[in-house]
């Protein structure tokens, strides 16, 4: 050990201003039996020390840390002051601390599972729960490892000590903890190193074991759903205004922020000024005890805005059933319908916070964010599931059951059994509220995906005309298609929700083309319309595939309203043309590779199985392989279309007859049952060369290529 007298000499020269002596202090008196007090003192002397580096490394916008611009900090890493931080009280010191993370600070205490874990216990201290909770998610933020929740000692009464606020907060920490974590760049999400993963991993992975964790500890749902959907004037009296300040200056990891808080403030007392006499003294005696509304606004917007991600995550997982049941019984989706116009749709005040250097319409602004995790939930609730219809109220339920009833068709069973206790309640449901800002969105709007993403998800599953003519009556068709034809979209992502909700809009529907005919009612607009489709089929191939499914139902139908349709309807016409189908069935081949299919384009390969599949019921799918072959010599590429094709067929075998593959999903969006889809992909790949329906049967021997192992090269 190093004598005092000399680390005091030492200390002269280098100028290491008492830290280490100060921390030789602190390490003798945190011991289990020593005087806590002790260390209390130790620290409110080190502690200015570091915190004046701390903010200068947050203000100068977290430049690279060097040893000789924070020489306070680098001193007490140097002489041992991250492995005296078990101590209670030490949790602020380490809170500034961690922003400055000389020599990788951080990513050392994440290193220590048992100190982490030490750290969410530390969270039932109410002083220092706030600069816990942050360290704990810079740790988790830098660690290799997940955490496993069910380590933490005692969680379940750890979760029901923390109020309302301290739960939003931990929400952050959850958000970790129960995401997959990111498995590196693009081509690592390719669905054949997606498949090679789930080989190796054999059990749930560690999020899913969280998720499940989280699930097990009572009231955790009912209280996040509180949370969701808790009104602002609820919030009222929570805590104090240097409180919730703290709170604000944790959450958005800023020190400037202070300054937007106050120039909000400013502005409130200001116009609080201009009313009479009476009413002022009450408005400022207001905003000096407590935050002024629009900051309380945005307080709740970054608890919710965690809340929902939290329960995003959890519907998409594997106990999505259990999720369903509670939120439904929670009633969240009628508390997220009351909240919609005065905190989820909001419009913008004057005065709305904006972080430095960001305005209002940026997509990182909190009140943007929002938007956004709101619209992933309702698509994440929506998705294949009867829960779906407690987006609408009564009378929008019933509406349904009269389209039905109309339509001569028996009603959706989901409908009938729909809870009305349950139910959106007001003049309109959650999906009326979001078709009427969908159509009243900019064209430039970053909500334009996300909106035609939830709308589209609850059409996905079982094809529902009552669901369709629902929509078809409140303008929907007539809006995708001036935004696709009219405004001619250009965004690649926006583009493919709206083909993808299309499709779903109008898959069977014939009252949906006759709509849509009447529409496009030019070839001009038509032209318009297919040169979008053609730019990118990756995008637009749902909507190929709706078209072609449709077109095959209602040339089997002897009804005189189809039949007048389909000869007067420009899409189906054009889609009825042999020449096109081969058109669209070739590029559909040619654009994807066993090495290049993702999530994405999968359904590229999917949409070229129902061409054949269609083709296969009318005992044409020989004409359309010869065919496919011809094209092939005319483009001086034979073999190149057909081989594959094949590895293509290969893989797809591979990838939807794993045990674990849910199939329902190819059914309900072709209305194909899974065995005939497994049964021609079977025929097409048989190894018969005289099989008329077999693929090698169009591969001259000097161009075949088809046993090649998958690698992901």
């Amino acid at each position: 050990a190093i004598t005092e007298a000399l680390l005091k000499e030492r200390d002269k020269q280098a100028k290491w201003n008492g830290i280490p002596l100060l921390l030789q202090k602190l390490y003798e008196n945190s011991h289990p039996n020593s005087d806590f007090s002790q260390c209390q003192s130790i620290l409110k002397e080190i502690s200015p020390l570091l915190s004046m580096e701390a903010m200068a490394f947050v203000t100068e916008e977290r430049k690279s840390a060097q040893e000789s611009t924070f020489p306070n900090t680098y001193t007490f890493d140097l002489f041992g002051g991250v492995d005296v931080s078990d101590v209670v009280t030490c949790c602020s010191c380490l809170f500034l601390f961690s922003f400055v993370q000389t020599e990788g600070v951080t990513k050392r205490l994440a290193e220590r599972n048992d100190f982490v874990l030490f750290l969410f216990t530390l969270m039932t201290n109410k002083k220092t729960f706030l600069q816990t909770a942050t360290l704990i998610e810079d740790i988790l933020g830098v660690k290799k490892e997940m955490i496993q929740l069910e380590d933490i000692p005692s969680l379940s009464s750890l979760v029901s000590s923390f109020d309302q606020q301290q739960l939003a907060n931990f929400c952050r920490i959850l958000a970790v903890t129960i995401s997959e974590l990111d498995t590196g760049s693009d081509d690592k999400h390719t669905l054949l190193a997606k498949n090679a993963q789930q080989k190796k991993n054999l059990g749930p992975s560690r999020a899913e074991i969280n998720q499940a964790t989280l699930l097990n500890i009572p009231g955790f749902i009912e209280r996040l759903c509180k949370l969701a959907t808790r009104k602002v004037s609820e919030t009222a009296g929570a805590s104090s205004f240097l409180q919730e300040l703290e709170e604000w200056y944790t959450w958005l990891d800023n020190a400037l922020v202070i300054d937007a808080l106050m120039r909000v403030a400013d502005e409130e007392t200001e116009q609080s000024s201009t009313e009479s006499s009476d009413e002022s003294g009450l408005a400022n005696t207001s905003t000096r005890n407590q935050l002024p509304q629009s900051m309380k606004i945005m307080h709740e917007i970054m608890y919710k805005l965690e809340v929902l991600y939290v329960l995003c995550v959890l519907l998409m997982g594997r106990q999505r059933n259990q999720v369903h049941k509670m939120i439904a019984e929670f009633r969240l989706i009628p508390g997220l319908n009351n909240l919609f116009d005065k905190l989820i749709w909001r419009k913008h005040s004057a005065s709305a916070l904006v972080l430095h250097g960001h305005n209002q319409n940026c997509d990182c602004s909190p009140d943007i964010t929002l938007k956004i995790q709101f619209l992933r939930l309702l698509q994440s609730f929506s998705d294949h599931h009867e829960n779906k219809y407690l987006l609408l109220n009564s009378q929008e339920l019933n509406e349904l059951s009269a389209i039905s009833l109309k339509a001569n068709i028996p009603e959706v069973e989901a409908v009938v059994n729909t809870d009305r206790n349950l139910v959106c309640d007001g003049k309109r449901g959650l999906l009326t509220r979001l078709l009427q800002v969908m159509k009243k969105e900019p064209a430039e709007s970053s909500f334009r995906f996300w909106q035609a993403r939830a709308v589209e998800s609850f059409l996905r599953g079982a094809t529902s005309y009552a669901d369709q003519m629902f929509l078809l009556k409140r303008g929907l068709l007539e809006h995708i298609l001036y935004c696709i034809v009219d405004s001619e979209c250009k965004s690649r992502d926006v583009l493919q929700s709206y083909f993808d909700l299309l499709g779903e809009l109008m898959k069977f529907n014939i009252d949906a083309f006759k709509r849509f005919n009447k529409y496009i009612n030019t070839d001009e607009k038509f032209q318009i319309f297919l040169n979008q489709i053609n730019s990118s089929l990756v995008d637009s191939n749902m909507l190929v595939r709706c078209i072609t499914l449709s077109l095959d139902r209602f040339e089997s139908q002897s009804d005189i309203k189809v039949a007048e349709v389909l000869s007067e309807c420009r899409l189906l016409s054009y889609m009825s043309q042999m020449s096109m189908r081969m058109s669209f069935l070739f590029r559909l081949i040619n654009i994807i590779h066993v090495q290049t299919l993702t999530q994405e384009n999968v359904s590229c390969l999917n949409t070229s199985l129902v061409i054949l599949m269609l083709a296969r019921r009318k005992d044409k799918l020989p004409f359309y392989l010869r065919t496919l072959q011809e094209m092939e010599y005319t483009k001086k590429y034979p073999g190149f279309i057909l081989n594959n094709f094949h590895s293509l067929l290969r893989f797809w075998q591979q990838h939807y007859l794993n045990k674990d593959k849910d199939s329902t999903c190819l059914e309900n969006s072709s209305c194909i049952s899974f065995s005939y889809w497994k049964e021609t992909v079977s025929i097409l790949l048989s190894p018969d060369r005289t099989s008329p329906c077999a693929i090698v049967s169009y591969i001259d021997e000097a161009y075949m290529d088809i046993d090649r192992e998958f690698t992901e090269e």
